[in-house]
This record gives C-alpha cells, sequence and structure tokens, in this order.
C-alpha cells in the first residue's frame, strides 16, 4: 500500500446556499435552477408565509379582547389555530423539495412565559412541522429558545422540538442558535407581529428576572439543556448563526465539539477591503477552515446578501462558482497555492459547461469569495490523510496477546513514517553508547545479541539490522512472534530480504528461553527491541510481556528499548461519541460505557485549559499563507500523568512477583482482585484534579502516552501522542490514535469549578482491565461542596488476556 505522503488529497467539499429572510417569492423550481446556475447547492423557504401570520395574530387579538370584555364568568377557551390552508403556505410537495431548507416560523415563541403565547407557538410548530413532513422536506431550521425567556422557557422550548422529532421521523432537526448569548440573530428582532412582542406584563417580568447574569456561554448552555432532554437525539443538530465579532476561543472550541450541520453566514459578517470587496476576517477564516474538516462537514448559508440577481431574466447564466472571482475580492485573503481542482459540488458540476455572458462585474460577490476560500483552503495534514474516513470512529483496543492480528492490520502500523526512523535511531544511539562505553557482547563472537519480541512482519528486525549497518557494530538479531502466520512472512523475509542474518523463533515472548547455544544453554540478550505500546501505553499488556521475557536479557547491563512509558488523560466534551455510544449501549451491546475505545478524535473539546492563554486566537497577519493555517484546537488542553513503566525492572519486583505466583505460604494471601498477586506490582493508582474555567459537560476522557525508546549520550529518543508534547517529540507519527474513557452519564461542569478523576489499572492474573470515575467540586463560602459523581466505570468484563 502506499505510504501516509503519496496519498493523493481529497479536500473537503463546500456546500453553499441561500437563505433570505424576507423573500418575496415562492421558491420555484425555476428560481432553484437558476440559483444553482449562479453557484449555490441550495435555498430555503419559510414553512408558512405573512397571511398565515397575520390570521394568528387575529386570533390572538380576538382571544385578548374576549379577555378583557369578561365575556364569560370564566376566562374563555385558548385560542386554536385552524389547519394550514393552501393560502398559507409557499410550499408544495416537489422534486426539488430536497434542495430547500426549511425554516420554522421565527416570530413564534415555544418557551414563552405566557402560557397563551406558548399554547399558540406550539400548535403553529406543530402545523408547519407536519405539513413540511407532508411534502418531503428533509431538513428543518428551528430558531433556538429565547434567552430572555430564562431556563424555564429553555426546558418548555426543549420539550417541544422533543415532541416534534417523532412526528417528523425522516426529517432533520437543526436548531438555529447564536454563538454568544449576550446578542441576538438578526432576524429575531425585527418582526413587529413576533408573538414575544404580546406576551403579559406579568409573566414577561418574571422572566427578565432570572436572565439577568446571562453570559456569552448561556446559548450554548440552552443547546445543551435542548439536546439533553431530547436525549442527544441524532436528528437533533445545530444551525449556527456566525457574528461580525467571533466570541472568545473557548466558546468557539465549545461549538465546533457540538453536532454542527448547519454555518448561517450574515452580510453583516462580511468586512469590506481596501478594494471594496467583500471579506471574511482572519479570525473567521479559520474557524469556517476547522469546521469545514469534519467528518461531517456543515453546510454554509449566505443570510440576507441581497436578492438572488436575474431573477426577472431567466436566460443570465453566470460562471462565477468556479472560483473566478471579481477582481481583488481575494486580496484579504493571500494563498502560495494556485486554484485547486477539487470534487465539484451539484451546482458547480451543472454550471462548469455554460458560458459566461455579459461583463466581469460579479452579481454574488459574498457566494465567489466564499467559492475562493474553498479552492484555496489549508492542506490536510498527514494525520488528516492516513485518518480519513476515521475521525470518531470507535475501535475495540486490539488483543495481541489472545489475537493473531491480521496483515492488513501490521500493514496499516508500518505506513508510519516517524515511529520507525526513531526506533531506528534509538537502536543506533544504544550500539554506539554500547561500543563507546566498551561493555561485553553475550554473544561469543562479541557481536551485540538484540532481539525484537513480537516481531510481526518484520519492520524493527530490518531497522536493527539498517542500525547495525551505519554504526558498523557487528549484531546476532533474533525475531521472536507467536502469531504463525506472521511467522512465515518473517521466514521468507529472512531468506529474501535479510540474507539469512536473523534467527526466527516462533514462540510466546514469555516462554522464550533466550538464544540457543551450541552445547544446549540459553544465552542472554544485550538489547530488547519490542513495539507494545498501545493507545494508553500499557493497555496491550506491554508490562506484562516485557516482565514475562526480560529473564532473558543481560542482567549487568542490558537495554530495554521502550525503556519507559507514561500514560496521560485529560477530561473532554465530545457529544457525538457519546451519543454513539449511547446508541450501541441500547441496541447492541449494554456495556459500551465500560469499554476504553481506541478513536480517532476530531469533533470534541477540551474542558481544561493550561493557564495563561489568551481568549481569542492571535489576529494573523496579512502575510500568512493559508496553508500555514493551525486548524487545531487554538487553546492548549492541562493533560496530567496518570502513572509510569520502566523496563527492565529491578529483579527483587520479579522475584517477588514469582513468590507469589503459585499461591505459596510465603505470596501471602493472594490478590486483591483475585488471582495469586503475581502481576499486582504493575496495579496503578491515580487521583488527579483538573480545573475547569467554562461551563461545560464531560463526556469522558481522552487518554494518550508518552515513552522513552532510549536515553544515551546524544539525549533521549521519544515518542509521544500527548497533544503538548506530539509536535516536539514525534511531530506527524499516525500509529496510535488516542484511547477514549467514557462516562455513562455525562457530568455537568460549572465554570469556576473542579473534576477530580480517579483511575485504576486492576489485574486478577489472568488479565488487565481499567477503572475509573469522575467527581466535580466548587468552594461555595468557603466550603469545597461535591456537586455530582458518576458511577464506577469497569473494563473487567472486556479486559485485555494475559
Amino acid at each position: 500500500m502506499d505510504s501516509p505522503n503519496s496519498m493523493p488529497e481529497v479536500m473537503p467539499v463546500w456546500y453553499i446556499g441561500e437563505h433570505n429572510t424576507k423573500r418575496p417569492l415562492p421558491v420555484s423550481a425555476e428560481l432553484i435552477n437558476h440559483a444553482q446556475d449562479l453557484g449555490y447547492d441550495m435555498l430555503t423557504t419559510p414553512i408558512t408565509n405573512s397571511h398565515f401570520q397575520s390570521r394568528v395574530l387575529r386570533l390572538l387579538n380576538s382571544y385578548n379582547e374576549a379577555v378583557a370584555e369578561g365575556a364569560a364568568p370564566h376566562s374563555p377557551a385558548l385560542p386554536l389555530v385552524s389547519s394550514l390552508e393552501d393560502i398559507d403556505t409557499p410550499l408544495t410537495p416537489h422534486d426539488t423539495i430536497t434542495q430547500l431548507l426549511t425554516y420554522t416560523s421565527s416570530w413564534i415563541d415555544l418557551g414563552s412565559p405566557d402560557p397563551v403565547i406558548a399554547y399558540l407557538s406550539r400548535q403553529v410548530f406543530s402545523l408547519e412541522i407536519k405539513y413540511a413532513a407532508f411534502c418531503g422536506a428533509t431538513t428543518t431550521v428551528v430558531p433556538g429558545p429565547r434567552l430572555s425567556n430564562g431556563p424555564d422557557g429553555v426546558s418548555q422550548y426543549a420539550r417541544a422540538i422533543k415532541e416534534a422529532l417523532p412526528t417528523a421521523s425522516y426529517m432533520q432537526f437543526q436548531v438555529l442558535m447564536p454563538m454568544d448569548g449576550t446578542t441576538k440573530i438578526a432576524e429575531d428582532q425585527e418582526d413587529v407581529g413576533d408573538l414575544a412582542r404580546f406576551a403579559r406584563s406579568q409573566y414577561s417580568q418574571q422572566a427578565e428576572s432570572k436572565t439577568k447574569n446571562s453570559g456569552p456561554f448561556s446559548a450554548w448552555d440552552a443547546w445543551n439543556t435542548v439536546r439533553s432532554i431530547c436525549r442527544y437525539h441524532n436528528r437533533l443538530s445545530v444551525a449556527l448563526d456566525v457574528p461580525r465579532r467571533l466570541p472568545a476561543s473557548t466558546l468557539q472550541s465549545r461549538w465546533y465539539s457540538e453536532p454542527l450541520r448547519l454555518l448561517q453566514i450574515p452580510a453583516s459578517s462580511f468586512q469590506v477591503n481596501a478594494r471594496g470587496s467583500y471579506v471574511l476576517s482572519k479570525a473567521h477564516q479559520l474557524f469556517i477552515f476547522r469546521c469545514l474538516r469534519l467528518k461531517s462537514p456543515p453546510w454554509i448559508l449566505l443570510a440576507d446578501v441581497g436578492p438572488i440577481p436575474g431573477v426577472d431574466d431567466p436566460d443570465m447564466i453566470m460562471t462565477y462558482a468556479t472560483g473566478h472571482i471579481s477582481p481583488g475580492a481575494g486580496d484579504d485573503v493571500p494563498s502560495s497555492r494556485s486554484s485547486m481542482s477539487a470534487s465539484p459540488t451539484p451546482a458547480e458540476a451543472a454550471q462548469m459547461s455554460k458560458v459566461r455572458k455579459g461583463s466581469y462585474n460579479d452579481p454574488t460577490p459574498h457566494l465567489s469569495y466564499l467559492r475562493f476560500l474553498h479552492r484555496n483552503q489549508p492542506q490536510k495534514t498527514l494525520l488528516e490523510r492516513f485518518g480519513g474516513g476515521f475521525q470518531d470512529y470507535l475501535q475495540s483496543p486490539l488483543q495481541p496477546l489472545t489475537d493473531n492480528l491480521e496483515s492488513i492490520t501490521y500493514e496499516v502500523f508500518e505506513k508510519d513514517p516517524i515511529k520507525y526512523a526513531w526506533y531506528e535511531q534509538a537502536i543506533a544511539q544504544a550500539l554506539h553508547d554500547w561500543k563507546g562505553q566498551q561493555k561485553t557482547t553475550s554473544s561469543e563472537d562479541d557481536a551485540v545479541v538484540i532481539a525484537v519480541v513480537g516481531s510481526g512482519r518484520g519492520p524493527l528486525v530490518t531497522r536493527a539490522l539498517n542500525a547495525s549497518e551505519k554504526t558498523g557494530i557487528p549484531v546476532k538479531v533474533y525475531a521472536i512472534e507467536k502469531n504463525p502466520n506472521a511467522y512465515v512472512l518473517l521466514l521468507r523475509h529472512n531468506a529474501d530480504t535479510w540474507g539469512g542474518k536473523v534467527t526466527v523463533v516462533k514462540t510466546d515472548m514469555r516462554a522464550w528461553k533466550g538464544p540457543a547455544r551450541s552445547d544446549g544453554t540459553f544465552g542472554k540478550v544485550d538489547i530488547l527491541v519490542s513495539e507494545l505500546l498501545g493507545s494508553f501505553a500499557d493497555n496491550e499488556l506491554s508490562p506484562e510481556c516485557l516482565d514475562g521475557v526480560q529473564h532473558v536479557l543481560n542482567p549487568e547491563h542490558g537495554i530495554s528499548i521502550p525503556s519507559s512509558y507514561t500514560a496521560h488523560f485529560t477530561p473532554l466534551s465530545t457529544p457525538k461519541i457519546w451519543a454513539d455510544l449511547f446508541s450501541r449501549s441500547t441496541s447492541i451491546d449494554p456495556s459500551s460505557f465500560d469499554i476504553p475505545w481506541v478513536v480517532m478524535l476530531s469533533q470534541f473539546d477540551y474542558l481544561s485549559i493550561q493557564p495563561g492563554q489568551p481568549e481569542a486566537p492571535p489576529q494573523l497577519s496579512n502575510g500568512t499563507k493559508m496553508n500555514q493555517f493551525n486548524l487545531e484546537a487554538p487553546l492548549q488542553p492541562l493533560v496530567e500523568t496518570a502513572w509510569e513503566f520502566v523496563h527492565p525492572l529491578p529483579p527483587s519486583v520479579l522475584e517477588q512477583s514469582n513468590i507469589r505466583r503459585g499461591g505459596s505460604a510465603l505470596g501471602g494471601g493472594g490478590g486483591f482482585t483475585g488471582g495469586d498477586g503475581a502481576n499486582e506490582h504493575n496495579y496503578r493508582f491515580c487521583k488527579i484534579t483538573f480545573p475547569i474555567q467554562e461551563q461545560g459537560v464531560c463526556h469522558g476522557l481522552g487518554g494518550y502516552f508518552e515513552t522513552v525508546l532510549y536515553s544515551g549520550s546524544e539525549g533521549p529518543v521519544e515518542l509521544s501522542t500527548n497533544p503538548i508534547t506530539m509536535e516536539d517529540k514525534s511531530k506527524d507519527m499516525i500509529s496510535w490514535f488516542p484511547i477514549f474513557f467514557p462516562l455513562k452519564t455525562p457530568l455537568h461542569l460549572p465554570a469556576g469549578s473542579e473534576m477530580e478523576v480517579s483511575m485504576w489499572r486492576q489485574t486478577d492474573d489472568r488479565k488487565v482491565w481499567y477503572e475509573w470515575l469522575v467527581e466535580s467540586f466548587m468552594d461555595i463560602n468557603g466550603q469545597r461542596i461535591r456537586l455530582g459523581v458518576t458511577e464506577l466505570h469497569s473494563s473487567k468484563s472486556n479486559g485485555c488476556m494475559m
């Protein structure tokens, strides 16, 4: 298979639509075709029109008059909205319905504190959803809850959404939210017929008293309440209104972690550069680029950028969607790359064969600018190219001791451009130091004895031979492998590639007695090389394997590569992964939340941030190239160390382990969790506290590792998947994805609180498993109050067998 560097780069496709909050005409098939000629991929339409709004307002007015006149001894019946009529809606079933995004009415208030307004709004909402579903609409955008109604209003709104989801079983619901809770979406501010204006004062004043301290995160908090009440429904997602001034990086990252399906960019968010062209700030570009790299990238809607040009001229055809924009429109976005050849959207494909008429005066400058950004988006990183399609995909950890891996699994690991080069460097340094320190060898002919234990298909064997050749130091290499299928390939490699220089042994490394000598005895090994590390360092039983083979290592100056490794973790917000696990737990595997999963983390947010970082990303200079943009999370997380393993172990530790094995009286009363306790020297425990700067929800822990392969006269040779140190220690390494320890019940964390993680590495001599729980605390009036605690999670039933 090709190396990651040679993989073709398939850039994300951008789907861009047009949204007019005051669209004067119904969206016809002809209008859709015309918009596609201009380069739009979709249009929006309201489900109902102003006629229907006027009918509802008249009904409310009649009700209020009846109440004021006291026409009955009791309050009159609540106003009842009759069924939709043809003059109430521009929507009709049609072949083009799938190219439309339907919008429910922004003038209703589902969370109104006034029960009459809320009742009317629920009726309108229900009528609209049911009719849109009847017409075949697949996606509807629902204006988010009014934050001015307070937390009670959000709960009422969420219930209405939950009630509507089963009534339109094939429809995707996208809740339109502002990024910053202190701002409003423009289309909500101007409608004089907004039902919220008619809420009775005694109710609206109660709501206002509960919303005095709303801050930037209040919009996200409202969304979190809605999706929590709807139990992370897989047809419920976020449509995000992108303001002219983006909020702090912490809030941007939070929205990025959510199920984001739509970015609505109003005309007011664009700036005009020195040439008079519409452009977006560098911060906007960075946020859009990052969101469009998601596995399921959001669509983009240009909102209120002016009427669709040429509506009255059906023969007007233009080619601006191909990326050829008006002069100077891209001057604010310098790039060293020419326009790329990316997969066209359906609208572009339909347009590319047509010929532009008229002058070059761009009738769709906002759209053309976005197409320019699309053509010149930053290149994918090596990890993005290698892991394409694996973002947030849950994989069970390998069981290398009990399972014999397939060739394709080995092949994937062997693609890594960094890992094996670093291993070769570590072996070469060890050989160089061996010679410089004039150590004696374990062989009869003064060659350094190297054993590659768990050889797989032999990449480390090749690297050991390369290191010998580069240093000029003779070696004897042994390849130890238990997999009978890989053993066949190792024998073939030895005959065809290694020239018979390697001794291939088929056995479990723990049962190997060492290099066989002519007199029937067994010798020792000078350098023990292994690649047994998992995503959390020790989760594939590297400690147990290397303990079991240590008896063959020269006790005086034997070297283990790796010599040590540490496990690390940090709390994460991962709504997408949690929703996936919840679905699995209810339909496939009830133990899904008790499994540490290997996953290429993509759509997530760090909950604990290193102190002293700027709230907003640094402003990029005009000389910054697009392909130099850093699309990673803008803030560095606080990643703490769980525990460490060192090899080789002191002989006394292994001696005590052997005494316990077999249950002798000298070995004590047996292990704490079963067995004799022979492996309890590999038990670990940690308790770590993380500060929580902004409110959030913890869905689990992201786990990483660091390892020192060898540390000698030239310094350490290290590998790392820790997001803090990976760039410096092993940039572009792709062999390991992080590990994820999920929480069965998401833990809500207020701003300024602390989160405590307790984690155990348990063993009963037959297998190894992890246990973890999370607690939250907050200082209130000088007392440390526990706010919440999860249950104790345990992977014992899915432990790694020894």
